[in-house]
């Protein structure tokens, strides 16, 4: 059956290409030459140069990031290297309107590209003065003109100065205050240098959001890790895995002390999947009850209780893990487009989805396109709402 037409769909994970003057406009005159910007760089084939980031005096070439929405997958491989080059929508958060009506989507929460998908880019470059007033322009970009520019439907997320986690207490307090609604957050902080999550270090940040009500982000791949069993494989072996990123993340947290310090903390798990949730609880579970005994692991909750209590699932097109939804727990399903990204249905969102929830009742498609994300996200519908059915009207 279709889906109803006054079900919202909201995408808990899509992306934006940041325009070049993020950065340029907003960072303060002694940091600017340091700060991001857009250069060109001559192709070895000739044609129009290539632009590219400089940060810091290092270059960051796809300012793409995948940006291949209205491209045939035949002509996938090399990320758009020029603005011209890609859709508008990408970077102009009116222009994306267009496309999220074109594709039956209400809302979206957009993750950054240049900076990566929580920020990590600004662990990079020896000046942490400029990195942190980087940090605190790109949410001021995110807040005040992408999610600005139409605040019913866009979920504004905010990303944190790593480094020091005094600095993103007070950024999630700067940032909530001005209607952050979720903070991006790595899915595993130890490949990047950072202390694990079984130590005390991150408390102060996981309290901070607790206090301020924001859900952590943790889009797979933000450890700066991807899957590769063979060094000599196909990327195409890693692209199918992105979603074990998630697989790790969430049993690392689950046998860790972070939901027993934090009983408030909620988490999204973007584009992981869930097919895969069922078996991980269940072996879990199998791993507590045989061995928490003479291991550092708290002795009183199931881990699958703290997946029903704290943690969300995130997909787009997963039929397996639907016809299980049960076993993964409705209230814990986000959907999610991934546009301009390859695994984005785009224009097409809205019918696929119709045929992916064909055999699933009213109630429960409801909570997965809408009505968990506007409860996790804090998201009300408001008068401005307008269905995302643009190209249905």
């Amino acid at each position: 059956m279709p889906l109803q037409d006054d079900m919202h769909l909201i995408s808990v994970d899509d992306h934006l290409i940041e325009h070049p003057n993020v950065w340029v406009d907003r960072l303060p005159e002694k940091y600017r030459e340091l700060g991001p910007r857009i250069v060109d760089v001559p192709r070895e084939k000739g044609g129009p140069p290539s632009q590219v980031w400089e940060y810091q005096g290092k270059r960051y070439p796809q300012i793409g990031l995948n940006a291949v929405a209205g491209k045939d997958p035949k002509d996938w491989g090399i990320d758009p290297a020029r603005f011209d080059e890609m859709l508008p929508g990408c970077y102009d958060p009116v222009e994306r309107l267009k496309d999220m009506d074109l594709d039956g989507v209400e809302a979206a929460l957009c993750f950054p590209s240049f900076p990566r998908f929580a920020g990590t880019v600004f662990l990079e470059g020896a000046d942490r003065g400029a990195a942190l007033a980087c940090v605190k322009a790109y949410n001021d970009f995110l807040i005040d003109e992408w999610a600005g520019a139409a605040p019913a439907r866009y979920i504004p997320l905010a990303v944190l100065p790593l480094w020091d986690v005094e600095e993103c207490v007070r950024e999630i307090e700067r940032t909530a205050a001005k209607g952050v609604r979720t903070i991006a957050f790595p899915e595993n902080p130890a490949p990047l240098g950072l202390p694990s999550i079984h130590t005390e270090h991150w408390d102060p940040l996981f309290s901070a959001a607790e206090a301020a009500g924001t859900p952590l982000s943790m889009h797979f791949g933000t450890s700066g890790v991807s899957p590769k069993p063979s060094p000599d494989g196909p990327m195409a072996v890693s692209i199918t895995l992105f979603g074990c990123n998630s697989m790790y993340a969430l049993t690392d947290l689950l046998f860790s002390p972070v939901f027993h310090r934090h009983p408030n903390l909620r988490i999204s798990l973007a584009e992981g999947g869930i097919g895969w949730v069922p078996y991980m609880l269940e072996r879990a579970d199998y791993v507590w009850e045989r061995h928490r005994w003479y291991q550092n692991i708290v002795h009183d909750a199931r881990p699958s209780d703290l997946f029903q209590k704290h943690v969300y699932a995130c997909f787009i097109e997963d039929v397996h893990g639907l016809e299980n939804r049960h076993a993964v727990g409705i209230d814990n399903i986000l959907w999610e487009c991934d546009y301009p990204h390859s695994d984005s249905n785009w224009p097409n969102s809205r019918k696929v989805a119709e045929e992916v929830f064909a055999k699933i009742p009213d109630d429960e498609v409801y909570k997965i396109v809408e009505g968990n994300a506007r409860a996790l996200f804090h998201f009300p519908r408001t008068e401005e709402s307008t269905g995302g059915l643009g190209s249905r009207a």
